[in-house]
């Protein structure tokens, strides 16, 4: 039996396990098998997964993206530039690092940038948002990164005034602030300066719509949650363990 699985901490809220679960059934895929690994210490979790001897590649959410990075054998690029890893491939009991929510995040973003996309916020500073700055850099758009508390470049919420909120057209969400269960909880923002040249994109898919897009699309903004990213980074999981 060939064996996938997702490493993460907490894994109530995992996509990926029926996601593979289903492809395996729809496509015919037999002989595999897409697990869970719920550990949120690393040595246990590394002593797990090296010790699974049919264990093809897996995939790291939160708060595991970082970390993940000494115990790698080999990282390509795009991984090694941002410091983040999302998908291992296992072979000959080698661990190859990749970053797929790259291709994931901006395969999806791009139908939904106009012109006046020039400026985004970047809503928090974990594992999730170094592949959101990458691909926003790679585009073009001016990035202005923040989190709970300020530091460096980096900027705090009460910092943000109604210039920054006016003028950064993109938000994006990477924090799981609003994440079931915890479905009404949301960013200490000023919503007011929301406006239908906005656009609110939230990297969490449960709930659907989260209180940061169901008050983005009250005031008129575009709105996208993270489930198409996750579909795309997925299977560039899959073409990269079969490759």
């Amino acid at each position: 039996m060939k064996t996938y699985g997702l490493l993460g901490y907490p894994l109530g809220h995992s996509f990926s396990r029926n996601f593979f679960k289903e492809k395996f059934e729809k496509e015919q895929i037999i002989g595999c098998e897409y697990v869970n690994f719920p550990f949120s210490d690393m040595k246990e979790a590394i002593d797990a997964l090296r010790g699974n001897a049919d264990l093809q590649g897996f995939n790291i959410t939160i708060p595991h993206k970082v970390n993940i990075l000494a115990y790698l054998d080999s990282m390509e690029s795009v991984c090694a530039e941002i410091r983040s890893c999302n998908c291992v491939k296992v072979e000959q009991e080698k661990w190859r690092g990749f970053n797929t929510d790259v291709t994931g995040f901006e395969n999806s973003l791009r139908p939904f940038l106009k012109p006046e996309h020039k400026k985004a916020l970047v809503l928090g500073t974990g594992g999730a948002s170094k592949a959101v700055n990458f691909v926003l850099q790679k585009l073009g758009i001016e990035v202005l990164e923040v989190s709970r508390m300020r530091r460096g470049k980096i900027l705090s919420y009460s910092d943000l005034d109604k210039e920054i909120l006016a003028t950064h057209t993109l938000w994006v969400n990477t924090t799981p602030v609003g994440m079931a269960p915890h479905t009404e909880e949301t960013l200490p923002l000023d919503f007011n300066m929301l406006t239908p040249d906005h656009l609110v994109y939230d990297l969490i898919y449960n709930p659907e719509k989260t209180r940061l897009l169901q008050i983005a699309e009250e005031k008129g903004a575009a709105i996208k949650n993270g489930l198409e990213m996750l579909v795309i980074q997925a299977e560039e999981s899959w073409s990269i363990w079969n490759s």
